[in-house]
């Protein structure tokens, strides 16, 4: 990569910054690109969070630099970070971090580049970029890191002393398929982790689902180092649990779950949070398994895994995530996951497809055929190591093929039938109260079960069944 070109480039597309920059340097100090950007930039991976670091100002000199570009807001004024509005940068001054709880902060605009970047947590994020001269700053090696694809600590003591690091690992361990050498894998396996909140950690763990081809290996790290059992037991319980080879060649239910979770990663989704539900549904579709796994005739089966497993992704996302609208579609394609499969055999009606639109609400059949989908890719036999990565689509199972065609045949590929009655249509019949709900329903069943598009057949059908 040519930093210089970078540079040039940088400053060309962000003019207001370079005015800013030019400024700082103009004062006598020195701008630096530092942390993830500089990390994204070398791996050639787009990168939104700019953070700036200045050497050789004091606070004053450079709040009264941005001071004079629009409305300067202090971040915190112990760190010494400032955002000017309508800027989506962090401007901040090098500082020194204590060990501790509560470290010491001490923010001096003089240190040198290895005593400020030592509070980084690790060395593929502890370089900088010389926005004077284009040179890139890497007193811990991390670009040769980065290379090789290890994670390294910088500092031993600070890393330990903050707990959302383990997670950060994880993440990166899925987002970057790098891998943590023996130092850094022994210090999580014992650092204390426990005062990190709910909405952190969920933070990290839709990092590692929404910007990994793989996110699978941030959770085998977690079984490597033995923690898995501690931040998702239900996962773990998955682990020796065996699956009829003649459907699932690929081994036990942990091994399975992994790969549905890397192929639902590999399919297009319209937003972010469509892909994380994808993802959890994926990951949590066979956690049943674990109680309903039994040897019958000789043969492997998991009678009623399905329902079994909605109270398990119930109690597996209830500790990671507030957001009870996600838990409650998640743990509905964990219930009829089975269903698309189950349709293709026996060959069903098109009420049925209808029906199960209307338990699927607010999702659809086109998204739980994408579970099924990751389900169906995630029975790969063999080394996994050289994973070819490509996007999933419905175009490679013919067979599911055929539980789509039958949903659009239904009218409801990408959303419930509609009820043509409503309780206003009714109100001449029938009072606000119980039976016009009864009679709602019995309406709505008779219309999805005979077709019917007309208001006025379904109604005088609905009258002389209530009269």
């Amino acid at each position: 990569m040519n930093l210089e070109k970078f540079v040039t480039n940088f400053k060309q597309t962000n003019p207001i910054t370079a005015q800013i920059i030019a400024h700082i340097h103009k004062e006598g100090g020195t701008a630096v690109l530092v942390g993830g950007a500089v990390r994204d930039l070398l791996v050639g991976q787009p990168t939104k969070d700019l953070d700036i670091e200045i050497y050789g100002l004091e606070p004053n000199q450079l709040v009264t630099i941005l001071r004079k570009y629009g409305v300067v807001q202090q971040i915190g004024k112990a760190f010494g970070v400032y955002k000017l509005l309508g800027v989506d940068i962090d401007w901040s001054l090098p500082r020194t971090d204590s060990a501790g709880r509560r470290p010491d902060v001490q923010i001096n605009p003089n240190l040198d580049f290895m005593s400020a970047f030592r509070r980084r947590d690790l060395t593929i994020n502890a370089m900088g970029i010389n926005l004077k001269t284009g040179e890139i700053i890497d007193p811990f090696n991390g670009r040769r890191d980065l290379q090789e694809k290890v994670l390294r600590y910088v500092d031993r003591d600070l890393f330990v002393e903050d707990p959302l690091r383990f997670y950060r690992v994880m993440q990166f361990v899925g987002r970057f398929e790098m891998e943590p050498d023996h130092d850094l894998n022994q210090l999580c396996r014992e650092m204390d982790i426990k005062d990190v909140s709910k909405e952190r950690i969920e933070q990290e763990f839709n990092k590692l689902f929404l910007k990994s081809r793989f996110p699978s290996l941030g959770l085998r790290w977690l079984r490597k180092i033995g923690r898995l059992q501690q931040f998702l037991p239900e996962l773990y319980d998955t682990i020796g649990v065996l699956q009829n080879p003649e459907w699932h060649p690929e081994g036990d239910v942990f091994e399975h779950s992994c790969q549905a979770l890397d192929a639902a990663a590999r399919q297009v989704y319209v937003d972010d949070q469509e892909k994380l539900i994808m993802m959890w549904a994926a990951l949590c579709h066979d956690l049943g398994k674990v109680k309903t796994t039994r040897l019958v005739n000789g043969v492997l089966r998991s009678t009623g895994h399905a329902p079994a497993g909605v109270p398990l992704a119930k109690s597996l996302l209830g500790r990671l995530t507030n957001h009870h609208d996600l838990i409650k579609t998640v743990t509905k394609l964990v219930r009829y996951h089975m269903e698309p499969g189950q349709f293709i055999r026996t060959q069903v009606g098109l009420v049925a497809y209808k029906k199960l639109a209307i338990d699927l609400y607010p999702q659809t059949l086109m998204f739980l055929a994408k579970l099924a989908l990751a389900d169906r890719a995630g029975r790969q036999a063999g080394d996994q190591s050289e994973k070819i990565f490509n996007e999933l689509t419905f175009a490679q199972d013919p067979e599911l093929q055929k539980f789509i065609d039958s949903a659009k045949q239904a009218g409801v590929w990408e959303q419930m039938e509609p009820p043509i009655l409503q309780g206003r249509d009714l109100l001449d019949l029938v009072k606000p109260g119980p039976k016009l709900g009864k009679m709602l329903q019995s309406a709505y069943l008779i219309q999805l079960e005979e077709g019917i598009v007309d208001k006025a057949i379904l109604k005088n059908k609905i009258t002389r069944l209530y009269r």
